[in-house]
């Protein structure tokens, strides 16, 4: 029987003993929380949202095979973005089923915002999946409207009051359902002062009607280009008289280092080995003996990675050689019209392709080329840079600029992952 005592998160006097280690799988997000911004390759951030590099399911297992062989310490393994796990479920259930297999002993968790992870709680029981952390701000549909600009389910688009609260029905449901299953439930709030902070005994007076395990109050922390990036941070002292008001209904949580997607270590010492490991498994194509020695990239003029995957009519290939970046040839993409059999004609397309650089790229298509093994980077600027960053590791800064290609927006779609 495992030893649920050994997760730093949930046991204050584990985290100095036991590490932990968060899969990065998960880059798309079904919500747009306005604290937010999932940069990718903010090496210097700590905080939820933010990875140095997305693997794919096979290299999260390859990452975890050598790094408990640095990490004898490691306990835990959880998925916690950079987007939420269950917006992209395919990649987090085929890292959990590979973890598992692999390490019948380890400790497997969850953070996720509930949205959509209620269909998933049987499977996550029959992989023993311990320990889940759902994000719950409010129980206002009113408040949860200047909490999120969007919420996407079942390819339908939510916003204002509305979006609050066909969120917050989920996400009660989804508690309601872990804690059927046996699942340990940790709810996270975070603190935004003058929004939410004046709520706080009501969530937590709910959620223990719910049989919520603990509660974690994180203090907002402000993001440039964000909604909120001019709002205060609360203090410690706040923070403090908060935790007091939630443990009359339930136990809080005090020892929370606001985790990186990444993080791997001890719960606010995270390991730069693991890092470096990390960054060296995400150039690695974690195939069964097949080469693939092409980038694909989708260009308007084949210099620029400027152009939305769904818009692409065509798609530029290229290799290294000694002499440099070649461009192979140029690819016809597959007809639009088809749903997902276009984007699994194009892996076919792609097949000696090991990552595509795009400007843009729905859920869709994300995870049906991640799954098929091609590495996918969003990014804007010069081709040679995003084909250094797969080729030579070297530190790519644009990934994942979504205030140039939202979903939606750098194309002439409906904001539904070009389903």
């Amino acid at each position: 029987m495992k030893d649920l005592s050994t997760h730093p998160c949930f046991n204050k006097d584990a985290h100095h003993k036991y590490a932990r280690v968060h899969l990065p799988v998960a880059p798309t997000c079904n919500v747009k929380c306005n604290y937010c911004n999932r940069k990718f390759d903010c090496v210097n951030e700590s905080r939820p949202g933010v990875t140095s590099s997305v693997l794919s399911p096979d290299q999260a297992l390859s990452y975890l095979i050598k790094l408990v062989k640095i990490m004898p310490e490691l306990k835990v393994v959880g998925i916690a973005g950079p987007g939420d796990p269950f917006a992209n479920p395919t990649q987090t259930m085929k890292t959990l089923h590979l973890v598992r297999d692999n390490f019948p002993d380890m400790l497997l968790c969850l953070s996720t915002n509930g949205l959509n992870v209620a269909s998933y709680i049987d499977e996550l029981k029959e992989l023993d999946v311990s320990h889940v952390t759902i994000t719950l701000n409010s129980l206002r549909p009113e408040t949860l409207a200047k909490v999120y600009s969007w919420v996407r389910h079942d390819k339908r688009g939510y916003f204002g009051a509305q979006a609050g609260e066909y969120l917050l029905k989920r996400q009660l449901e989804a508690i309601a359902k872990l804690k059927e299953a046996g699942i340990t439930v940790k709810v996270n709030t975070i603190i935004m002062p003058g929004i939410n902070d004046h709520e706080i005994a009501e969530i937590a007076e709910k959620i223990a009607t719910l049989g919520v395990d603990l509660m974690n109050t994180i203090p907002l922390f402000p993001v440039k280009d964000t909604a909120m990036e001019h709002m205060e941070e609360p203090t410690p002292e706040f923070m403090k008289s908060l935790r007091k008001k939630v443990e009359v209904f339930l136990p809080p949580m005090s020892h929370c280092a606001r985790c990186r997607a990444d993080a791997a270590g001890l719960l606010g010492k995270d390991s730069a080995e693991a890092a470096k490991l990390l960054s060296e498994t995400a150039l690695l194509t974690v195939e069964k003996g097949e080469e693939r020695p092409c980038v694909a990239v989708t260009s308007m003029e084949g210099i620029l990675v400027n152009q939305h995957l769904g818009e692409a009519d065509r798609i530029h290939v290229f290799r290294e050689t000694p002499k440099g970046y070649k461009l192979v040839n140029v690819r016809a993409t597959p007809d639009t019209g088809q749903g997902d059999s276009r984007w699994e004609k194009l892996t076919e397309t792609l097949a000696d392709c090991r990552a595509i650089l795009v400007g843009g790229i729905g859920p869709k298509p994300s995870g049906i080329l991640g799954r098929s093994g091609i590495k996918v980077i969003e990014m804007s600027g010069l081709i040679d840079q995003g084909l250094d960053s797969v080729y030579k590791g070297t530190e790519l800064r644009t990934l994942c600029k979504e205030d140039v290609f939202k979903c939606g927006t750098g194309c002439t779609g409906s904001a539904t992952g070009c389903g």
